[in-house]
């Protein structure tokens, strides 16, 4: 199956809800903070995109075993697909709450690292260079680029700063569907790959690990954690691929970064 180039109706449709899914980071910020649970963040998270958004949560009772709750939040060596629950939050505590919302029909998926008090500066430095890799990757992005590049460019800058990237998981197409073709994997070879058409949408999020980039998925069946347990952390964004460049469709107000390059 190849990658669904998106008509003009249903790109506006997507701007609106990668709008609304970055409405819900910014939203969240504030509550982040010591003694709070996870629990607590998605409950306000999921009663902000049900009644103020008047949107769906996509997460909740997705997949096999369903999803229990409406956000994913992965504190500190959780790679990704942490299930918020009733453990306060600690001082120096990193975590990732990972959004997306359903609205008319089609996804708006992103994800940003938070920090508990005062960071400790292995995981704030860990954040910045995986952001770092997501802002390189965003930049290549236009038609004719292929997904190699974007492995590639990710690849190179995580393990120049002696990061590992996560095999096991990766980027995806989005629009009607949560998780469309193609998969967009965070490490490869520039020049291979399927090349990038105007009108695909897609998430990166590259997920970097401070060791090892081996993991293990817990008992619940969804939870990944690092397999040495070391630090992981993990940005995304939904991307429009357009005729000359990129759009990033949940671009936050707290970001110093363009909307839409073109080359």
């Amino acid at each position: 199956m190849s990658a669904i180039i998106k008509t003009p109706e249903l790109i506006e449709k997507m701007r609106i809800a990668g709008k609304l899914a970055a409405q819900v980071l910014e939203m969240i910020g504030e509550h982040v903070k010591v003694g709070v649970t996870t629990d607590e963040l998605n409950t306000l998270c999921h009663n902000y995109i049900v009644d103020v958004q008047g949107c769906i949560p996509a997460p909740l009772n997705y997949g096999y075993p369903p999803f229990p709750k409406s956000v994913c939040t992965s504190v500190n060596h959780v790679i990704c697909h942490g299930i918020p629950d009733d453990k306060p939050l600690k001082n120096g505590d990193s975590v990732n709450i990972d959004v997306t919302v359903i609205k008319d029909g089609v996804h708006g998926d992103t994800s940003k690292m938070f920090f508990v008090g005062e960071p400790n500066i292995q995981a704030k430095r860990l954040a910045k260079v995986t952001q770092e890799c997501l802002y390189k990757a965003i930049e290549i992005v236009k038609p004719g680029c292929r997904l190699g590049d974007i492995g590639e460019v990710i690849q190179k800058h995580a393990e120049a700063a002696s990061y590992s990237v996560v095999r096991d998981f990766c980027g995806h197409g989005i629009g009607e569907g949560f998780h469309e073709e193609p998969q967009i994997v965070h490490y490869g070879k520039a020049g291979t790959g399927e090349e990038l058409k105007a009108g695909m949408c897609f998430t990166i999020e590259p997920m970097i690990n401070a060791g090892t980039y081996r993991l293990k998925v817990l008992k619940d069946q969804w939870t990944a954690v690092t397999k040495d347990r070391k630090l992981s952390a993990q940005w995304e964004h939904t991307l429009l691929v357009t005729e000359n460049g990129v759009e990033v469709l949940t671009l936050r107000n707290d970001e110093d970064f363009p909307r839409v390059i073109s080359h």
